[in-house]
């Protein structure tokens, strides 16, 4: 039997509006990681229509607040990155989802086999697929999910 994204993708999701600021994207990352029952790192983003606009993850929050010349930290006494990482902290709060979520995205249908989603999520470097079918959000695929499937293989 051929196993494809239909097999190990997440119908229950959570999204974002482009909106939303980036505390409420945070607060609801907590709020649907305690839901779940599982770490939640990244949400779909989607219009006003319920389709999908872009992707916000952990890393496009820390790549915003993590300070441009942090290479010279070890050379220069007088920095305090404490106050730096306060400050860009306190302004990516007020900051919108689409200001800084990610719009190019890679989506696989649900008829896509597991074996082309581990090498698209191995050559591109990503952890969650959207599943569409059309335009319509169905799923999305976590690496996690991908993994354990597969470990269930050796078992």
């Amino acid at each position: 039997m051929e196993t494809t994204a239909r097999d190990v993708m997440d119908t229950k999701f959570h999204t974002l509006s482009p909106r939303s600021t980036i505390a409420d994207a945070v607060k609801l990352f907590k709020r649907a990681s305690l839901e779940e029952g599982k770490k939640i790192f990244g949400m779909m983003v989607t219009d006003d229509n319920d389709e999908l606009v872009g992707m916000l993850s952990m890393y496009d929050i820390l790549l915003y607040i993590r300070p441009k010349h942090i290479q010279i930290w070890g050379e220069m006494d007088d920095i305090d990155p404490t106050g730096l990482f306060d400050a860009a902290i306190e302004r990516a709060g007020s900051l919108q989802v689409g200001d800084i979520m990610t719009g190019d995205l890679v989506t696989i249908t649900p008829d896509t086999h597991l074996m082309v989603i581990v090498d698209i999520m191995i050559k591109k470097h990503i952890r969650r697929l959207p599943v569409l079918d059309g335009r319509r959000i169905v799923g999305i695929v976590y690496i996690s999910d991908v993994f354990y499937h597969l470990l269930q293989s050796f078992v």
